[in-house]
């Protein structure tokens, strides 16, 4: 495995997966295309989610073709509804329309059952008692053969007549199943005669009470994708064994030909992240985070409620591209996309997050200065600024004393407020214990957007917040959730948590954001890109949490 540095040249959309649709096309083995995104609703969509479903909808919108939203929804266990609306939500955020009305496999239970039937009648599918332990004993490793059940050899009426118990409800979880007749001394485990049916006494959220029970994923999985007519069934790699088995099964089932054929393409390996939904929901259930939509999760919504955009997740998306070749793609490469992003569209702002307090001894009367909404892009427009006597800059904006290489605020220097004045520090008031609580200073009332008359140079600019017309403001600044670029390989994921995963600090903000709009991104300037909290964040309560910040962030 890799890891990959992306460059931000063009790629074009061309993967081996096209190469393949542009043969069928071309060859009249179909005439259209149909694909299909089929999440389990067992927990939120994460950043790996994106990338299957910016290809499957991506490929349908390049051929003109239709791409359904299916849930495998075959383990009413582990599955909500709450899942089912996060995933739509994910998908229609991403920009992607599925065709018709979501689908679920649970829609084609009767025919599955009806298939099942087919294959007991056909010798190939039987009950089987053994317990789960003993199950496992039979199936053999990856070096040793498996070997049969003493159930494998009953009869048709009989395993009929059982598969008739197990849906009536007469066996305990646990003590039947329905398996398929394979062969238990193939090389692939998979093939050892799978698990097709399992009782479990659960409430379905499509079903209700109708079923106790269930079919397995793998049986239920390609048998949906043919009833859809999919015409290209794309998964991760990790499926790439269980292909033999869905071709199995719909090779011995009287299902509508031509089959659907499965390709598999390496998934999204994320540096310093997690994409397994046990992991995540653990992280969830121990509060560790702020639910699944928390900021620092790999979530979709947890990257939507960061501030991440459609655009640049598609983005990401587009860049990473599609191979078989299993990679780790670095952090910062997703962050180069919402970075790049935001230059570009996100309005201009200004935020003082840790303030020290500026008092302007020569100014009189408030002003209202003008600054556009983005330097390079007038058609956002402008905004009012209050300049006023007090206003407050960032600690780290001024020093008593400095070298030549520091560009903002020194004692006895002058620096520009940006969209403002020229001004000077001339003392600093401190407290008790040594701190600077407030730095008194002149303004050059003809600086106002042009250089000192007689020739001064002033080299650094900072930002500044009225201190007598702003808007207090909450600011959540995230960092990287886990210390390791591989936690996933963590004996306890307790034990690479970042304790400074988030920190967060109170400032200000000027007035204009006092309307901010949760997901809208701004650029707090020389802070990074923020936008506010679509959980917390409202108009009498600003928390705005950090989406990215300005320069790439340091590697683990």
């Amino acid at each position: 495995m890799t890891t990959e540095t992306l460059n931000t040249e063009t790629e074009t959309r061309a993967n081996f997966i096209t190469h393949i649709i542009d043969e069928d096309l071309a060859s009249g083995k179909h005439n259209n295309v149909y694909t299909r995104f089929p999440p389990e609703p067992n927990g939120y969509l994460h950043i790996g989610h994106a990338k299957s479903i910016c290809l499957n909808f991506g490929i349908a919108q390049e051929y003109n073709g239709k791409c359904n939203l299916r849930f495998d929804d075959t383990n009413p266990v582990k599955e909500d509804v709450e899942y089912v609306d996060s995933i739509k939500q994910d998908v229609e955020w991403l920009g992607f329309k599925w065709e018709g009305e979501p689908r679920y496999a649970s829609d084609y239970f009767d025919q599955l059952y009806g298939y099942a039937i087919e294959l007991i009648n056909k010798g190939l599918a039987y009950v089987d008692e053994l317990s789960p332990e003993e199950m496992r004993e039979y199936r053999g490793t990856l070096t040793e053969a498996g070997k049969n059940s003493p159930y494998r050899d009953r009869s048709v009426e009989e395993n009929l007549a059982l598969f008739e118990k197990m849906k009536n409800g007469e066996f305990a979880e646990g003590k039947a199943c329905l398996r398929a007749k394979i062969d238990m001394a193939s090389p692939f485990i998979v093939m050892r005669d799978p698990v097709l049916y399992r009782v479990k006494f659960a409430s379905h959220h499509q079903t209700g009470d109708k079923w106790c029970i269930y079919p397995m994923y793998d049986f239920t999985h390609c048998i949906s994708d043919a009833i859809e007519r999919i015409t290209h069934s794309i998964c991760t790699l990790e499926f790439q064994d269980n292909r033999r088995l869905y071709d199995w099964v719909l090779e011995n089932i009287s299902i509508e030909r031509p089959l659907p054929h499965q390709y598999e393409f390496s998934r999204l390996n994320l540096e310093g992240t997690l994409t397994s939904k046990r992991k995540l929901l653990k992280l969830v259930e121990d509060k560790i985070v702020d639910g699944w939509n928390d900021p620092r999760m790999p979530t979709i919504s947890g990257l939507r409620r960061r501030g991440y955009t459609p655009a640049s997740l598609r983005e990401f998306c587009r860049r990473i591209g599609v191979t078989k070749q299993d990679n780790v793609v670095e952090y910062s490469a997703l962050e180069a996309c919402i970075r790049e992003d935001l230059n570009e569209n996100a309005p201009r702002a200004m935020a003082v997050i840790n303030p020290v307090k500026v008092v302007i001894e020569n100014f009189g009367e408030k002003e209202m200065l003008t600054a556009p909404n983005h330097p390079n892009r007038p058609e956002l427009g402008e905004r009012q600024l209050p300049f006023t006597r007090e206003l407050y800059i960032d600690e780290a904006d001024f020093r008593e004393e400095a070298n030549k290489q520091y560009k903002r605020l020194v004692l006895g220097k002058e620096v520009r407020l940006r969209n403002a004045y020229v001004i000077k520090a001339e003392r600093v008031e401190k407290d008790a214990s040594g701190k600077i609580t407030t730095i008194f200073c002149t303004y050059d009332p003809e600086t106002l957007g042009k250089n000192p008359a007689d020739g001064r140079k002033v080299k650094g600019v900072i930002h500044w917040v009225s201190a007598e017309e702003n808007k207090p403001a909450e600011f959540r600044i995230y960092d990287r959730l886990f210390t390791v670029a591989n936690p996933g390989a963590a004996e306890e994921i307790t034990d690479v948590i970042n304790p400074n995963s988030l920190v967060i600090k109170h400032g200000f903000v000027e007035p204009s954001l006092a309307n901010a709009k949760a997901e809208q991104g701004y650029q707090f300037e020389r802070e990074g890109y923020y936008c506010l909290d679509s959980k917390d964040g409202n108009a009498n309560n600003l928390v705005f949490n950090l989406t990215v910040g300005l320069k790439e962030s340091v590697a683990f």
